[in-house]
């Protein structure tokens, strides 16, 4: 651990180059907006909403420029505190500039997030699984080629900070597999709070990792208590706290706004009504006034579910606080082949990056054979991975991650509509099975195949970003 961040010699070469491959995504993305966004502000939010690659948020530049808890916090509990350093640096940075630097420190903050997940990640391949290092080398550049990938590590939403979190867990894992040492009760603290404070459901592969790495101990009631239920249970009291504290109050004067609105809406309704109908009687005239309001709230709402944001959002399991976030109504067959397979692998020419909630379908299908030839053939590498890697334990804890994330995308519907933009948290689950195929199998047929595919997508995801872009 105390030297996991130093480029070993074999490494400087190709992590230059992976360096500047991350560096050229970050670039872009800066230079796409910043004509209005190295501007000083007094209303960050609205400025920053002009932000739209695809279904991303760029709420991360929002607190760098104007620190809040303005991330969802149940989903996100301790990810405004850690962008409390970055905040105070751009405060400073604006004071000597006069100008909103918030774009540049979140692009180095995810440029070392995925330059180190692109080095721990073959790490796993060449140090934990075992391929050579050649053969290490394409896997992560076939990992980097990946659609969702190149757009993920670029822009300011979580998800490249997930990644590197996730693929850092499971080097650190399955090297204490490998040398038969057990993942200690610090280790599981430490990556759980860094890993679920970004991403709360992410925390649970950490306790996946004390699981598959410690095996029978894990059961031991010292590793459940101060590993497993204490960090669990101060996390989520922590952001029910930070929610009563931070957000509360706003949601109590956004709801009272709403409420107002409505109010004078419905006077303006009652209004009109009174003064062009004919009728006396005051409890005729109140029916009335009930009937225009109830008209009017009835097309209101018709209007509003028309909205792709309503239209698209997918039938919840039931109402309740985390039963909304569910979705039974997306066709799942169509979303395996085009939003898990598809998009975050290859991207969908039609309606490029879109946002589901603003101007996309729910469903994008290919024009051209190819990408389906390309998607069915990583999708037979991966599989072939697991049938040569199925003795593995490690290959078991990165698939526990993969199964995770399908139960609740897949299974529940959590985020189902737009569900590649949840993809860089397991794309790397495909490269680290196809290091299983390499590993039993070295031939250059094979490899060929692997390196092919990789400038492939290199090419073809990178024209077409590049294209949005500029």
């Amino acid at each position: 651990m105390e030297n996991i961040f130093k480029i070993k010699r074999e490494e400087r070469w190709p992590s230059f180059l992976a360096l500047l491959y991350v560096i050229l995504w970050n670039s872009l993305v800066i230079y796409k907006y910043a004509d209005k966004f190295f501007a000083l502000n007094d209303n960050y939010r609205r400025l920053f909403m002009q932000f739209h690659i695809s279904g991303f948020d760029p709420i991360s530049y929002m607190v760098i420029s104007n620190w809040d808890t303005s991330y969802n916090i149940y989903r996100h509990p301790l990810l405004a505190f850690f962008m409390f350093i970055p905040n105070q640096l751009n405060q400073v940075l604006m004071a000597l500039t006069g100008t909103n630097l918030a774009t540049v420190i979140m692009g180095l903050i995810l440029t070392f997030c995925a330059f180190y997940s692109f080095i721990f990640l073959v790490r796993i391949f060449h140090n934990v699984i075992g391929t050579s290092l050649t053969d290490s080398w394409l896997l992560g550049a076939l990992t980097f080629s990946f659609g969702y990938v190149i757009v993920g590590i670029s822009v300011p939403d979580h998800f490249c900070l997930s990644m590197f979190m996730l693929i850092l867990t499971l080097y650190v894992s399955g090297m204490r597999l490998n040398t038969k040492r057990p993942f200690t009760t610090w280790q599981t603290i430490m990556f759980f709070f860094l890993t679920a404070g970004i991403s709360l459901n992410n925390g649970i592969k950490v306790f996946l990792s004390n699981l598959f790495v410690n095996d029978k101990r894990f059961w031991r009631p010292p590793n459940l208590a101060f590993a497993i239920i204490i960090p669990s249970a101060l996390i989520w009291l922590g952001a029910r706290l930070e929610w009563q504290h931070f957000e509360r109050p706003e949601y109590m004067a956004r709801v009272e706004k709403r409420a107002k609105i409505e109010e004078k809406r419905h006077e303006k309704i009652a209004t009109a009504v009174k003064d062009t109908t004919h009728l006396r009687d005051t409890a005729a005239i109140n029916a009335c006034v009930n009937k225009a309001i109830a008209m009017s709230d009835s097309a209101k709402m018709k209007r509003q579910q028309k909205k792709a944001v309503y239209a698209h959002k997918g039938k919840p399991i039931n109402k309740t606080e985390f039963g909304q976030w569910t979705d039974i109504s997306t066709p799942r067959w169509a979303s395996m082949v085009e939003n898990i397979f598809g998009e975050p692998i290859q991207l969908h020419a039609d309606h490029l990056l879109g946002d589901v909630l603003r101007n996309r379908p729910v469903i994008v299908g290919y024009k051209h054979t190819i990408n389906y030839i390309v998607e069915g053939m990583i999708a037979l590498l991966f599989i072939a991975g697991i049938w040569f890697g199925r003795k593995s334990r490690f290959l078991w804890l990165a698939l526990s991650f993969f199964g995770f994330d399908m139960v609740i995308h897949f299974v529940l519907g959590f985020g189902l509509n737009e569900v590649y933009i949840m993809s860089p948290h397991w794309l790397f689950i495909l490269t680290i099975a196809m290091a299983y195929l390499l590993l039993h199998n070295p031939q250059r047929w094979l490899r060929g195949i692997v390196g092919t595919t990789a400038l492939y997508l290199m090419i073809y995801n990178g024209w077409l970003y590049i294209s949005y872009l500029i």
